[in-house]
C-alpha cells in the first residue's frame, strides 16, 4: 500500500478538489439537485484556503457574483443544473462577449424543466453548447467518472484563463452524486496556468490583440489601469460600436480564439484495434459501460475500436477523422431519446452506417451497447 492514498470520494468532490488545485478562490452557486454536492464541497473546503464561497440568492446572481470576481482577477466558479443553467444563459454570453473567464459546472439530470432531480441524464449538451446567441463556440468538457473529474475540472479552468473565456464542465447525476476508491497518489499532475496579464509595455486596451486569436491581456477592473467593460459590440478599447469594421473584428476574435485552439483544448482517449470495421464513441457516463462492452466483444474475437471524448466541443476533428480509417460503422451511446452528440458528429463521419443507441431514465447497460457491437453491418 506504500505511495498509495486510498479515499472513497463523489465526483462532486473531485470537481471541488480539481477546482481548488487550478486556483479556483470564488465560488457562488445557488442549491440545486443534481449540483447540490459540489455546492456543498466548495462551501466546505474554499473557505479553508482564503477562499470566498457565496451562497447566492438565485442562479443568476451566482453567476454574476462569478463573472464581477473573475473581472477583479480571481477564478471564478459556479455549478448548477437544467433549469438554472437557463437562468444562467444571458450572462454565460455576456461573460463571452466580455472575454471573462468563468468555469459552469452543468450537472444534467432527466427532462426539460424541473424534470426530475435525481435521475441522469446526457440531454444537455446541445443547449451547453448552443445556448450563445449569435453561434459562437463555448469550449465542453466532460468527465466520464468521478476519477477523471479531477482532471477535467483543471482542463476547464486552464481554457477558461488562457483563452479568457466561459467554459461548461458537463456532468449528470451518476458522475456528481457516485462515490467510488480514488488512489490521489495517482492523480495526474497538469500544469495550472493563469490569463495572460498585462506588465505596462504599452498602452492598455481591454480588448486588445495582435492576432484574431491571441486572448487580451487582461487588467483588473479597480486596478492601476482604465477597464472599460461592455457585452455590448465593442472596439479595443472597450467603447461601445454599433457596427463597422472594428465590430466585425472583435466579433471574428471571439469565434477564431477558441477555433484555432483546438489541438490545446482537445482531450480524448483513443484505443484503436488492428483491422476493425467498428468504433464506438462514447462520451460522460456512458463511456464506462462502452468499455465494458468493447471489452466483452475483444474477448469474443472481435474487433472493436473504442474513442472516448472527454473535450465535446469544439469537436475534436483531427482526431475523429484519423479514427475513422478502415471503419464501416459508428456506434454512438448516449442517455438521451434522439442521439444529441451523434446528430452533431454525424456530418464528420464518413462510415456507412452509425448507429445510436438511447436510452432515458435508466442507465445504458454494457449488453445493449454490445448487443450494438454484434450486429452484423447493414452491407453484409
Amino acid at each position: 500500500m506504500e505511495g498509495k492514498q486510498f479515499q472513497i470520494l463523489s465526483g462532486a468532490d473531485m470537481i471541488a478538489t480539481g477546482a481548488i488545485y487550478a486556483g479556483v478562490r470564488f465560488y457562488a452557486g445557488y442549491p440545486i439537485t443534481p449540483a447540490s454536492t459540489i455546492y456543498a464541497a466548495m462551501m466546505s473546503e474554499l473557505p479553508k484556503l482564503g477562499g470566498i464561497a457565496i451562497g447566492a440568492p438565485d442562479e443568476i446572481s451566482a453567476l454574476c457574483y462569478c463573472v464581477g470576481a473573475s473581472l477583479r482577477g480571481m477564478k471564478a466558479m459556479t455549478a448548477t443544473s437544467g433549469p438554472g443553467f437557463t437562468l444562467m444563459v444571458e450572462t454565460i454570453g455576456y461573460a463571452l462577449m466580455t472575454e471573462t473567464p468563468v468555469v459552469i459546472a452543468l450537472a444534467q439530470r432527466l427532462g426539460p424543466s424541473t424534470g426530475a432531480a435525481t435521475q441522469s441524464a446526457q440531454g444537455d449538451i446541445l443547449l451547453a453548447e448552443y445556448c450563445i446567441s449569435g453561434g459562437y463556440p463555448l469550449p465542453v468538457i466532460c468527465p466520464t467518472r468521478p476519477s477523471d473529474a479531477y482532471e477535467a475540472v483543471i482542463r476547464a479552468v486552464n481554457i477558461a484563463e488562457t483563452l479568457r473565456t466561459p467554459v461548461i464542465l458537463l456532468t449528470e447525476k451518476e458522475l456528481t452524486m457516485t462515490w467510488e476508491t480514488v488512489d490521489l497518489a495517482r492523480l495526474p499532475y497538469l500544469e495550472v496556468k493563469d490569463r495572460p496579464m498585462f506588465r505596462r509595455d504599452e498602452p492598455y486596451l481591454t480588448y486588445g490583440f495582435k492576432q484574431p486569436d491571441d486572448p487580451p491581456l487582461f487588467a483588473p477592473v479597480g486596478g492601476p489601469f482604465k477597464v472599460t467593460i461592455t457585452g455590448s459590440a465593442h472596439n479595443k478599447e472597450g467603447e461601445l460600436i454599433k457596427d463597422g469594421p472594428d465590430a466585425v473584428a472583435m466579433l471574428g476574435h471571439l469565434d477564431v480564439k477558441i477555433g484555432q485552439h483546438v489541438p490545446e483544448i482537445t482531450w480524448v482517449k483513443y484505443d484503436p484495434q488492428a483491422g476493425s470495421e467498428t468504433l464506438v464513441i462514447s462520451y460522460g457516463v456512458t463511456d464506462r459501460a462502452a468499455r465494458a462492452a468493447v471489452q466483452t466483444a475483444r474477448m469474443r474475437g472481435l474487433a472493436v475500436s473504442h474513442l472516448t471524448i472527454y473535450s465535446l466541443f469544439p469537436i475534436p476533428e483531427s482526431i475523429l477523422m484519423g479514427s475513422l480509417s478502415g471503419i464501416k460503422r459508428v456506434i454512438i451511446p448516449e442517455e438521451n431519446i434522439s442521439g444529441l452528440y451523434r446528430s452533431v458528429l454525424l456530418p464528420h463521419l464518413n462510415a456507412e452506417e452509425v448507429i445510436g443507441i438511447n436510452k432515458v431514465a435508466s442507465l445504458i447497460t454494457p449488453d445493449e451497447i454490445l448487443a450494438g457491437i454484434l450486429k452484423k453491418p447493414c452491407n453484409d
